[in-house]
């Protein structure tokens, strides 16, 4: 698929409850100017820490390589996650196995350039 080269980006946010800042490794998917980001936490029953910080706190900065980059997280809408999840899958093919094990729908985040 065009534009599917998957990576890792480092994300800071906030915790939603304690206000501390975090650093996570997180895999991501080019989609045009976004990124797209996939809380899988391997399958697991919880969505990952990081996933309940950028909803509570959604402007946050990604470092991919060298570059610094403020973005602003959102959920995936209803009528954009078919095409987004085939962009996650195409970039990482354990994401299908993961849902298939997960009794949740693992959510997916767009990481919108902001400024």
């Amino acid at each position: 698929m065009p534009g599917t080269s998957g990576r890792v980006l480092l994300l800071d946010h906030v915790g939603a409850r304690s206000g501390a800042r975090r650093t996570s490794p997180v895999f991501y998917v080019r989609d045009g100017k976004d990124l797209l980001i996939v809380a899988s936490k391997g399958g697991f029953a919880r969505h990952p820490a990081w996933f309940h910080n950028l909803m509570a706190n959604p402007d946050v900065t990604v470092q991919i390589g060298s570059e610094r980059l403020p973005v602003h997280a959102r959920a995936a809408r209803p009528d954009e996650r078919e095409r987004l999840w085939a962009l996650a899958v195409a970039g990482y093919r354990g994401y299908a196995d993961y849902q298939a094990r997960a009794e949740r729908e693992i959510p997916l985040v767009v990481l919108e350039p902001r400024g």
